[in-house]
């Protein structure tokens, strides 16, 4: 796709969003498409959709008729028409559209890879770490990513309706009073209505030592028309930080921009986690693309993930040396603000572990030697005690 924001981009988003609306028997109207309860009602969740709007691999049919069993599809619009109909490599299209690769299992796979099942402590809590707790607050995207981390959960209809959850989940949490800081995640926690989300931010937020309130979301990439002044007033209300998530800068749209200065705007701190993807964007170009564009829309790229060895996601992962490999293209190369933390979460629920080239050569005493970015020796001497 041309440069996002070109008028060649711009006639081809017109031209692929007039496409989706007729898979719907509908025409383009601009007001409708802006509504993001339209958007949610005209996702394209089968085989039929996806046929009627791309020219579909024989590879992809395949995974679209057999693949929605094990994990559902669901493209929001907005999404879909950032896609190139006619080429099923696009890095937008191989992100959501199932294939037939999927079925293949590979060495490593795992069906809970970050071990959260293990670590539940009631239904929909998750507490590894000592001092952090994962509320799930639900159980629906508005897309579903292939690599899905909780495909296992997300969109199979195993969790409970949250208001059956939280007598429990409260409970628990004024039982812990280490637990200072929340992820609310799922599924995705903005697709809640402004009212239910608010009460559940209260609820923790009545919690004393519940300092920290995080909500992981897919929704201003996936879905920037649910951001809206009304929902970023409940956000700023309870002095909540969002970690959002984008893939590829072709993502980045006007719409993207506009989502993102709102919550901005009110105030609310915005980072990003990009997860590795092969033949999406693992290429230092790209990511740096990327990477400068969520700066220009005033969000931090946070973490770079490994993905994570979900079952059937092998196709969509590349090697930790290529990690390496990218993030020593980017450290030196660009602004420190737009080089993530390169990360692993520890399959079987070992956490995040912090994975960079290396940069301590050598020590001789008190005297350390670094390698920087052009890959040059410089010394460091520690100071010494005083007495």
């Amino acid at each position: 796709m041309p440069s996002i924001g070109s008028a060649p981009a711009q006639m081809l988003l017109q031209s692929n969003r007039e496409r989706l609306c007729r898979v719907f028997n509908e025409t383009y109207d601009p007001a409708r498409w802006g509504d993001w309860r339209w958007q949610l009602r005209h996702r394209l969740t089968s085989l039929d959709h996806l046929e009627a709007y791309l020219e579909l691999s024989d590879h992809e049919r395949l995974g679209l008729s057999m693949g929605v069993e094990r994990f559902a599809v669901s493209v929001t619009p907005h999404f879909a028409a950032l896609m190139n109909p006619h080429d099923p490599a696009d890095p937008i299209r191989r992100q959501v559209v199932p294939t037939a690769d999927e079925f293949n299992v590979s060495r490593g796979d795992m069906e809970d890879p970050c071990g959260e099942d293990h670590a539940s402590a009631v239904e929909g809590l998750v507490h590894r770490y000592p001092d952090r707790v994962l509320l799930l607050a639900l159980d629906t995207c508005a897309s579903y990513c292939r690599y899905c981390t909780r495909s296992r959960l997300v969109s199979q209809g195993s969790l409970d309706p949250l208001p059956r959850r939280m007598t429990d989940i409260l409970d628990y949490l004024r039982a812990h009073t280490e637990v200072r800081d929340v992820l609310l995640s799922g599924g995705d926690p903005l697709l809640m209505s402004d009212d239910r989300l608010d009460a559940l931010l209260s609820s923790l937020r009545e919690i004393e030592h519940i300092e920290f309130l995080r909500i992981g979301t897919r929704v201003p990439g996936f879905l920037p028309q649910r951001i809206t002044p009304e929902l970023v007033a409940v956000l700023r209300r309870h002095r909540v930080w969002l970690s959002l998530h984008f893939s590829h800068p072709a993502e980045l749209t006007p719409e993207v921009a506009a989502a993102c200065d709102l919550l901005a705007d009110g105030g609310i701190p915005l980072g990003s986690q990009t997860v590795l993807l092969r033949g999406i964007n693992d290429d230092a170009e790209v990511l740096k693309q990327l990477f400068h564009g969520l700066l220009k829309i005033r969000v931090r790229p946070y973490y770079l993930y490994q993905a994570d060895p979900v079952v059937g996601t092998a196709h969509l992962r590349t090697s930790i040396a290529k990690g390496i490999e990218i993030m020593s293209q980017l450290r030196g190369h660009t602004s420190g603000y737009a080089v993530p933390t390169y990360v692993v979460d520890a399959p079987g629920g070992g956490g995040k572990i912090p994975v960079q080239p290396e940069t301590v050569v050598g020590r001789d005493g008190d005297a350390w030697q670094l390698r920087n970015w052009a890959g040059m020796t410089y010394s460091y001497i520690d100071p010494q005690e005083m007495g």
